[in-house]
C-alpha cells in the first residue's frame, strides 16, 4: 500500500493514472462519494502491489454497540479477532444487566466470520455513567463477586461468547487493590471455563499519576491479573477539552513506554480511536463542546467547506479549520498517515496488538492498511491466555 496526499488541481483520475492504478481501486479504499472530490492535503490509500510476506502477527479487536450497523459490521468483521460487544451492566447485588438492545446478532454474526465475540462488563450507573460506588461495593463483597462471576459465565455459554472484558473506569484509589483482585477472580473462573479475560486500562505514565481516572489502575497488578490488557490510548482530545489530536504519537509512545515497565509487550493491545471531533471556536473551558465526527466524515467536512488539510509533526495527526454560518470550527481526526504511526508503535515495541474504539463507523483504508502491516490472526490460540 502506497499514501499518497493530495495536492491542488489533482483528481481520482489524474492520481490513478501517475500510478497506474484504476480509479475505482482509489474510490473504494478512501470511500470517496460521487462525484469524488478530493481535499487538498488529505491522505488517500493507494494499492500497489501484493502484501509483504514479512507481516508479523497480531491481534486486533474493535468495540461496537448492538445498534451498529449489519452493512459496517459485515465489512469489519473479516479484519477482526476479537468483537468487543458494549456492553454488559450490573446491579448493587450483582445481578447481571444485559444490553438494551438484543445482541444476538452480533455474535452470530462475529462467529460466522470466524471472529471470536467478548462480551465487555462496565460498571454503568441508572444515569447511564460509569460509577465508582458500583465498583466499590463489587469488589469490596465477594458474594456480590460470586454472583456476579456466576451470572457471567452462564451467559457466556449460552450465547456463545468467547471472552470477557472488563472496563471499569473512575475506580477509587482506595479500591484500586480490591480492583485487581476482583479481575484476578474473574480470569481464574473464566479461564477454567475456556475463556480469556482482558481489562481496559486509562493511559497512565507513572505509577502515582494524580486524577480519578488513574488512582484505581494499577498497571502491574492488572498486568498480573488480567489474560492481556488495552491501553486506552485516545481522549487527548475530547468533548469538553480543547481542540488537539485524539491520539497524539508522543502522547501514546509515553504510555506505551510507562506500560512496558510494569507489563509484558505479549500481553498488550493498543487502543486506537476510530474518530475525530469537531469543536466550534473560540473555545470555552466549561463551555465548548466538541462534536463527534467519524473519519470519513471529517474528509467531506473539509471538502464542503473548501479547507486544506494539514499533518501536524508533533502529534502526527490531521486537522482543519473552516468557518460555516459565521462560526469557525477546528476539526482533529485520524487519517492513514497517523493510523501507520500507531501501527510503528505496535512494531516497535512488539504489542500483541491493537484494540479500536470503536467500529461503529466503517473507515476501510484503516483495516486495508493494518492487513497490509500486520497479518490478522483469526485462531485466537495463536496467543496463549
Amino acid at each position: 500500500m502506497t499514501i499518497y496526499v493530495v495536492q491542488t488541481g489533482d483528481s481520482v483520475d489524474s492520481i490513478a493514472s501517475a500510478y497506474g492504478i484504476s480509479a475505482n481501486s482509489i474510490i473504494y479504499n478512501n470511500q470517496l462519494a460521487y462525484p469524488y472530490r478530493l481535499a487538498v492535503g488529505q491522505a488517500l490509500l493507494l494499492s500497489s502491489g501484493a502484501n509483504s510476506s514479512e507481516r508479523r502477527n497480531i491481534i486486533a479487536g474493535g468495540y461496537a454497540y448492538p445498534f451498529i450497523q449489519n452493512f459496517t459490521l459485515t465489512e469489519t468483521l473479516p479484519y477482526l479477532t476479537d468483537l468487543f460487544i458494549f456492553s454488559y451492566g450490573f446491579t448493587a447485588d450483582g445481578e447481571l444487566i444485559p444490553p438494551q438492545l438484543d445482541d444476538t446478532w452480533m455474535i452470530e454474526l462475529a462467529r460466522e466470520k470466524n471472529t471470536r465475540p467478548i462480551l465487555t462488563l462496565t460498571p454503568f450507573g441508572p444515569d447511564g455513567r460509569f460509577s465508582n460506588y458500583l465498583i466499590n461495593v463489587l469488589v469490596n463483597d465477594l458474594e456480590v463477586q460470586q454472583r456476579l462471576i456466576d451470572q457471567l459465565l452462564e451467559t457466556m455459554r449460552l450465547k456463545n461468547y468467547g471472552g470477557i472484558d472488563i472496563d471499569f473506569e473512575y475506580i477509587l484509589a482506595e479500591d484500586r487493590i480490591s480492583f485487581a483482585e476482583f479481575v484476578t477472580r474473574v480470569r481464574t473462573a473464566g479461564n477454567e471455563a475456556g475463556y480469556p479475560v482482558s481489562v481496559a486500562l486509562a493511559p497512565k505514565t507513572s505509577d502515582n499519576q494524580p486524577g480519578l481516572l488513574y488512582g484505581g489502575k494499577d498497571y502491574a497488578l492488572l498486568g498480573e491479573a488480567a489474560n492481556h490488557v488495552l491501553l486506552m490510548t485516545y481522549e487527548w482530545g475530547y468533548t469538553y477539552g480543547p481542540p488537539m489530536a485524539v491520539a497524539p504519537i508522543h502522547k501514546v509512545r509515553e504510555v506505551v513506554e510507562y506500560a512496558l515497565t510494569r507489563i509484558p509487550a505479549e500481553k498488550i493491545n493498543l487502543g486506537i480511536p476510530n474518530y475525530g471531533y469537531d469543536w466550534p471556536l473560540p473555545y470555552e473551558k466549561g463551555i465548548t463542546a466538541a462534536r463527534t465526527i467519524s473519519n470519513t466524515q471529517a474528509i467531506e467536512i473539509a471538502i464542503d467547506n473548501n479547507a486544506s488539510i494539514e499533518f501536524d509533526p508533533v502529534s502526527m495527526s490531521p486537522h482543519f479549520t473552516y468557518e460555516k454560518d459565521g462560526i469557525a470550527h477546528e476539526v482533529w481526526f485520524e487519517d492513514v498517515r497517523s493510523l501507520k504511526e500507531k501501527f510503528s508503535l505496535i512494531e516497535e515495541y512488539h504489542l500483541r496488538g491493537a484494540g479500536y474504539w470503536q467500529v461503529m463507523n466503517l473507515f476501510r483504508a484503516n483495516w486495508l492498511l493494518l492487513a497490509d502491516t500486520f497479518y490478522i490472526t483469526k485462531n485466537p490460540e495463536d496467543f496463549s491466555f
